[in-house]
């Protein structure tokens, strides 16, 4: 008995995805519960699982078509089981050059073979975690094997970056093992001699006697001599193209929608840390010790933002057609870098929560991001977005709004500068804030004021227990 397999009900708003990769092939044997496929939504990943004991009789869609809930993704035969599920045959390698109409059981390159076939322990990473969808696809497109790929993650997690560093140091041990082979084989001749093999002084001497000859000619035929032969030109000018993911075309959409949609503007400040650096160093050690948690930057930026959010309300709303809708709750987006992009977890009722409370969420919602184990009620429903590129190293930017939000604060890296305090200059640790805003909605005074009143609190942190 042959049952499909079907997308899975996505999440509210979400009706189509691109499958990412496959775990099983045509003729593998599958049980309930294991992983079949994984899809890639807009924002998460979605592992498809099967619900019968069987056989793969047939993949439907492949790696990288796009599916719509409800749509066949493959089959199981069911009937095949136990000793015959077993003996079911396995691709042939020489099956992976035929199309996908005609032999869809073919994987397409050798290395997707090899993944495949690969037992899931020597797939793992030094630190226990799978490779990222993008590196995996990267890696089947131009077989590279994943256990030789080292990672730069302190997680030990292969990434795209890992791969494609990997691509380019091998093309570079091509490149000098060719040159040395060709220095043993032949001296590099001299430009005279380039120019003589090409029978330029003879004809240099023949056009003089005869005047047939230009200048103009005499240099192009020296000029053509002299050139790199046409395959080293090719292999320095090498191309590559790159299937972007579903959440990156997705993120690239939302930002130009952002920069379309809203009349968006960005005005900046700058924050003493010294205040908030203080009281990290005197808590810092305790902190850890009872609540397992480091102390860190955010929990104080959230708190000011909720207190000036609470002072400055219509940076808490929502532009709906000829409505404005202000909300009073304060779900604070707190945008976190993956391999895969930029997503934007959401901390709910943030003014209820205590910084402990809060420390320990972004910490979870991070973590759970880079492991793709985030859910859509994680990154929905968010009334306002902080985002850090002070961790990359960024002195200042201007953030784009995270529609429909009407605004975003952007920090940036602390830096000691030389700043006039009471009439005398001292250095101090500074940040520069940003704060970009929907002008539709908020005027310059209400945004300009907004941000005062987060470099007011953050400044002096004791007012965050009154209005955080």
């Amino acid at each position: 008995m042959k049952i499909d397999v079907r997308v899975p009900s996505l999440g509210e708003s979400v009706v189509e995805a691109t499958v990412a990769r496959w775990h099983k092939r045509e003729g593998e044997q599958v049980r309930q519960g294991e992983v079949l496929a994984e899809l890639e939504t807009d924002k998460v990943s979605v592992e498809v699982t099967a619900d019968h004991d069987g056989v793969v009789a047939e993949i439907v869609k492949h790696e990288g078509d796009d599916v719509a809930v409800g749509e066949v993704l493959a089959r199981l035969d069911t009937a095949v089981v136990g000793a015959e599920a077993e003996a079911a045959p396995a691709p042939e390698a020489s099956e992976g050059v035929a199309s996908r109409g005609a032999q869809p059981q073919a994987l397409r390159t050798e290395g997707e073979r090899q993944a495949a076939s690969a037992p899931a322990g020597s797939r793992l990473t030094d630190g226990q975690r799978p490779p990222s969808p993008l590196a995996r696809r990267i890696a089947a497109e131009y077989n590279v094997d994943l256990s030789q790929v080292k990672s730069s993650s302190p997680h030990g997690r292969v990434t795209k970056d890992d791969v494609l560093q990997y691509l380019e140091q091998q093309q570079q041990a091509r490149q000098q093992g060719q040159g040395q082979a060709q220095e043993q084989r032949q001296p590099v001749p001299a430009p005279a001699t380039l120019a003589a093999r090409a029978g330029v002084a003879d004809g240099v001497a023949a056009t003089a006697a005869s005047g047939a000859a230009t200048a103009g000619e005499r240099a192009a035929t020296l000029e053509a001599a002299l050139e790199p032969p046409p395959s080293l030109v090719a292999e320095s000018r090498r191309e590559e193209r790159i299937r972007l993911s579903r959440r990156r075309l997705t993120i690239a959409q939302r930002l130009v929608e952002a920069q379309h949609t809203a009349a968006m503007l960005t005005t900046f400040n700058e924050v003493d840390m010294s205040a908030i650096l203080a009281v990290r160093a005197r808590h810092r050690e305790e902190f850890k010790q009872r609540y397992g948690i480091s102390l860190g930057f955010m929990s104080f930026f959230t708190k000011a933002v909720v207190g000036a959010l609470k002072a400055f309300p219509y940076l808490n709303a929502e532009l709906q057609g000829r409505e404005l809708v202000v909300k009073h709750y304060y779900d604070i987006g707190i945008a976190v870098s993956t391999d895969e992009g930029l997503v934007v977890p959401v901390v709910r009722d943030a003014d209820r929560k205590s910084f402990v409370e809060i420390e320990k969420e972004i910490a979870e919602l991070a973590q759970r991001a880079r492991s793709n184990q985030l859910t859509l009620a994680d990154l929905q429903g968010g009334t306002f977005t902080i985002t850090n590129g002070g961790v990359f190293g960024s002195l200042l930017s201007t953030p784009i709004l995270n529609g429909p939000q009407v605004g975003i604060l952007g920090m940036h890296k602390v830096q000691e500068r030389p700043v006039v305090v009471d009439g005398q200059v001292v250095v101090r640790p500074m940040m520069y804030v940003a704060l970009s805003y929907d002008h539709r909605v908020v005027d310059g005074r209400e945004a300009v004021q907004f941000l005062v009143r987060v470099k007011e609190l953050l400044e002096d942190p004791e007012r965050l227990l009154l209005e955080g």
